[in-house]
């Protein structure tokens, strides 16, 4: 299966860390088909340490407790998601999902449990066993509960087969796989072994590798292993990572498409980080959130909104329900920057794309600290004539050789035209 369109929906990390639980997700996405899913929004994704029953925040415990079965597989923790109980797995939970007309997804850590290692746990279908396959000198430097797997030794193989056929018969439509992407080349045996695993496993699933920043010069590698791939280490709401995102984007556009998702990182937008106190709102600006959106939109990175959706204000919903830049998300082909430039002391960044329902469009982002008020001719994109659009965020219209506008600090505009 490949992805016609890059994949949009929620994931639990930004606001709940590793603590998420069963209501949340359940609630999530009960708020995701009432007010979403009509703009396109689909995919629910349970992020790290759901096998843990004892994860809290955003910090991982070294060495924690997880839940494992006989198998070398971890399994939800039934504290924290009570329908896995009794060896249910998530399936009560993904065909909640889907009932509600959306699809369920979970994150896991590449490798094979640390305590399966040690306890010498069985493999489902070899005779081997959980030490046999591990690579005790490939460890995540960031959470240990895994060692990485040795793709050359028997029963390698069947461990992630009869993983991958786990979350298939759990009705698993989508794995954000961890500790993998910017690992390259390390560990490219394994990357390929856990592909070959999951698209064998007879259930489409869309496979994203985390975290960034993915290698440019293994572009081709993730095509053909997996759907989409992260560009940047966690992304929070920090103007500095939203501006860094500009060069990052430049370097991955041309991968962009048929299939191949290149991926900024979540969107921290709304009621994000329970840390952040009583309001816990997203620190960046109403026009940064704008440019945020403008740019992954007309990149056409995977959207995956971080905030707790039930706490959702009218400006976050406006942001995530326009069907105008939502249109551009899907429909935008050959996408890249046009030019960088100091205008009146600010820094102007230019987008085109062409839309493949015919037409152009044009994004331009305000990365000064001030307001910019400029003109924008048609001609920078190689348009020669008049012609007549409109802007997506407002809806404001357009004709002629050339487009003025002001736009305020890190804000941004962006237009269609016909």
């Amino acid at each position: 299966m490949k992805l016609t369109k890059a994949p949009m929906g929620w994931n639990s990390w930004d606001c709940w860390g590793a603590e998420v639980t069963e209501d949340v997700v359940r609630k999530n996405a009960e708020f995701m088909a009432k007010h979403l899913k009509q703009y396109g929004w689909e995919y629910v994704v349970v992020d790290i340490q759901w096998s843990a029953p004892n994860a809290k925040g955003h910090e991982y415990q070294p060495f924690g407790k997880l839940n494992i079965d006989e198998y070398s597989r971890v399994i939800p923790a039934e504290n924290r998601f009570p329908s896995s109980a009794n060896g249910k797995g998530f399936a009560p939970l993904a065909e909640y999902i889907h009932s509600l007309g959306l699809k369920f997804g979970i994150h896991i850590m590449r490798g094979i449990p640390r305590a399966a290692v040690h306890e010498r746990r069985k493999i489902y279908g070899s005779d081997k066993r959980a030490d046999e396959i591990a690579r005790f000198n490939s460890v995540c430097q960031w959470n240990p509960d895994m060692y990485g797997v040795d793709a050359s030794k028997p029963g390698a193989r069947e461990y992630y087969e009869s993983v991958f056929s786990l979350y298939a018969s759990w009705g698993v439509d989508f794995i954000k796989c961890d500790d993998i992407a910017r690992e390259l080349p390390h560990e490219e045996e394994e990357l390929i072994l856990l592909s070959e695993a999951l698209h064998g496993c007879g259930r489409d699933m869309v496979l994203s590798l985390s975290p960034g920043p993915a290698l440019l010069e293994k572009a081709e590698l993730y095509k053909q292993t997996a759907d989409m791939w992260r560009i940047t280490d966690d992304f929070w709401d920090k103007w500095e990572l939203l501006y860094d995102m500009f060069s990052r984007a430049e370097k991955w556009c041309v991968h962009t498409g048929a299939g191949s998702w290149p991926d900024a990182d979540m969107l921290p937008v709304g009621a994000i980080l329970q840390d952040y106190g009583e309001e816990n709102r997203t620190k960046f600006t109403e026009d940064e959130q704008i440019t945020m959106l403008t740019l992954w939109s007309i990149f056409r990175s995977p959207l995956m909104i971080g905030g707790e959706l039930t706490k959702c204000d009218d400006f976050t919903l406006a942001l995530l329900t326009n069907e105008r830049v939502l249109k551009m998300h899907e429909n935008a082909r050959n996408s890249h920057p046009v030019w960088r430039r100091k205008i009146n002391g600010n820094e102007i960044i230019l987008w085109t794309a062409f839309s493949s329902q015919g037409g152009n469009y044009l994004a331009i982002f305000n990365a000064g600290e001030s307001m910019a008020d400029i003109t924008v001719a048609l001609s920078d994109i190689e348009i020669y004539e008049d012609k007549t659009g409109f802007e997506l965020w407002s809806g404001e219209k357009f004709s002629g050789g050339e487009i003025t506008l002001s736009i305020p600090s890190h804000g941004a505009k962006a237009y269609y035209i016909n």
